[in-house]
């Protein structure tokens, strides 16, 4: 019995057994003065008291033992206690330091409910995470990057992971079950084609652990988009097809901005898609814009399950199911 209650204490965190041995002390001495000397010490309390008091060398001199025995009962809980006192808040300083260390690192897992993972650090992420945390109520973000050694974002509202995307220790750190969306960025330090199926596998390792979370991947080849979607990506970015829409309109608009100008709007979060009322289902294309435009939203096209109508002729009806795309 005495071996089984040893092993079991030792098996306690260090800080944990620390403690319990100078609560021991404590005790063992606070009731020994007590005994020794009642006069001077008249409960167990008081004697407890005294000996925390001492060992933690604060020493208000409230309570002094004035007999032989007294004072060396004293002298043993010096030298015993302020070692079991400095030892605990020594190990707890370093505890407090390590978990720190360990939390900056990317080595604690995340809990939480509806935030968003984005996996891969690169300047597209920096300049996404930059604008989630600055808006006025900022959701929490979980970053997963194996190159990183520590959070490059110093914000409260941004969890680091260290780890490869495809492993699925590193997902379940980042509590993917009560994620709400996950971003997969393409690592343009590697072939596009690599790029590609490394943000595929990621993908297939999401959806293997958590099929109902939201998968956005941003591909770099066209012929890869449809393996993504297979995968099971909710939806697709053609980040090149992007960049080469920019370039052919620059070309044609002779430096004036304009799509650029028009995209900035959008990063203002101007742009946005709501459900099609019970009562507008009939209605025309143009009566909705002028209802809409009564009430300082312009409507600019319709999404009808993966088609996007955009500007439709003035007679098209809006039906059931039907998305309305607006700015604001």
């Amino acid at each position: 019995m005495p071996d089984r209650v040893y092993i079991s204490f030792l098996r306690l965190p260090l800080l944990v057994r620390i403690l319990l041995l100078a609560i021991l002390v404590f005790l063992t001495f606070g009731i020994t003065i007590h005994f020794l000397e009642p006069d001077t010490f008249p409960s167990i309390f008081d004697g407890i008291w005294w000996a925390i008091i001492t060992a933690s060398t604060v020493g208000y001199g409230d309570y002094v033992p004035h007999s032989f025995l007294g004072r060396l009962t004293a002298l043993f809980l010096i030298l015993l206690g302020v070692g079991l006192v400095s030892s605990y808040f020594g190990t707890l300083a370093a505890a407090a330091v390590t978990k720190q260390d360990a939390f900056s690192e990317g080595r604690i897992p995340f809990k939480g409910t509806g935030h968003i993972i984005i996996i891969g650090w690169n300047e597209r992420s920096r300049e996404l995470i930059g604008k989630l945390t600055s808006v006025k109520f900022p959701e929490m973000i979980v970053l997963i990057d194996e190159t990183l050694e520590a959070n490059p974002v110093k914000s409260r509202f941004v969890h680091f992971i260290k780890g490869k995307g495809h492993v699925d220790e590193t997902i379940i750190k980042s509590d993917i079950q009560r994620a709400e969306k996950v971003l997969i960025t393409a690592d343009r330090g590697n072939d596009e084609l690599q790029a590609d199926m490394n943000s595929i596998l990621t993908l297939l390792t999401i959806k293997g652990l958590c099929t109902q979370v939201k998968c956005i991947v941003e591909i770099l080849t066209a012929d890869q988009v449809i393996n993504a979607l297979r995968a099971g990506a909710d939806e697709v970015i053609q980040s090149n097809k992007l960049t080469s829409v920019f370039m052919v309109n620059s070309l044609h608009s002779n430096g004036d901005g304009l799509l650029s100008n028009v995209v900035h709007q959008l990063q203002e979060s101007r742009l946005m898609d709501i459900g099609v009322k019970e009562a507008d289902i009939g209605k025309g294309f143009r009566e909705m814009c002028q209802e809409l435009l009564n009430k300082d939203f312009l409507l600019i096209g319709i999404k009808r399950g993966e088609e996007t109508i955009l500007n439709p002729a003035h007679s098209f009806q809006i039906e059931e199911n039907d998305q309305l795309l607006l700015f604001k």
